[in-house]
């Protein structure tokens, strides 16, 4: 089980993640969406949207330094691990609760404004269902070793983590690991084995072109928003 777990889980998670992406970019780029809802409801969704994408941003981040920069580097730099325990024990639990509440938001708007549930598919549930595990499950576990010095996870599941890179998984280090955050580990594998089935897949290409595209308009039923198309932006004029 260990093996299977910590030497084949994460590798199978990333093959599925790659496949998929070739498999949506060859035959369903249209698909390759966030599907956005906003032309059924806008209001609630300026608030829930910004705080799930800057909350899980700031979660990623947390990630990426806790599991890919050495514990010696911070020691380096003249801090101890009870400072980066605290910072990340304060930084992680805000960077969290941003997170879900964002999440939360975003499933009450889809459970409340008919047109929107109606858009939301199975797939679209089970990605909820799997993100707020990985989010909450993090946050449990980091919360049950709030007292004291914590637990120190930059001594096993981040040198576990970058021995995958050389193909060769330390799958002992994570014996010792709490269960918690065993846990976690195991839903965030599986959240990475589903990014690119949903419409997480747009983490791969909105940024690319995001800042320089075309608006997109949307129209009301006010008969005073109708009317003439107001006067094109640079990119988007054409010769006459």
């Amino acid at each position: 089980m260990t093996t299977l777990l910590w030497g084949a889980l994460p590798y199978i998670a990333f093959a599925l993640l790659v496949a998929g992406l070739v498999w949506r970019y060859r035959y369903d780029k249209f698909g390759w969406t966030t599907r956005s809802s906003q032309i059924y409801e806008s209001k609630l969704l300026n608030i829930a949207s910004p705080a799930f994408h800057y909350g899980i941003l700031f979660v990623l981040v947390g990630h990426l330094v806790g599991l890919f920069v050495p514990e010696s580097w911070t020691h380096s730099l003249g801090i101890s691990e009870h400072t980066y325990h605290l910072f990340s024990l304060y930084g992680g639990t805000a960077a969290g609760i941003l997170t879900v509440a964002g999440i939360l938001l975003l499933i009450y708007r889809r459970r409340t404004n008919s047109p929107v549930f109606r858009a939301t598919t199975v797939n679209d549930k089970l990605m909820y269902v799997v993100l707020l595990g990985a989010i909450v499950m993090g946050m449990v576990a980091k919360l049950s070793h709030a007292t004291g010095a914590g637990y120190n996870y930059r001594d096993s599941i981040a040198p576990w983590a970058r021995s995958l890179f050389t193909l060769q998984p330390k799958t002992e280090l994570m014996e010792g690991v709490p269960v918690l955050y065993r846990i976690h580990a195991v839903i965030g594998m599986a959240l990475i084995a589903l990014v690119s089935y949903t419409r997480l897949v747009h983490m791969f290409s909105a940024p690319v072109q995001y800042l320089f595209r075309p608006y997109v308009v949307y129209r009301g039923r006010d008969p005073k928003q109708l009317g003439a198309r107001p006067a094109r932006r640079g990119w988007e004029k054409t010769d006459a």
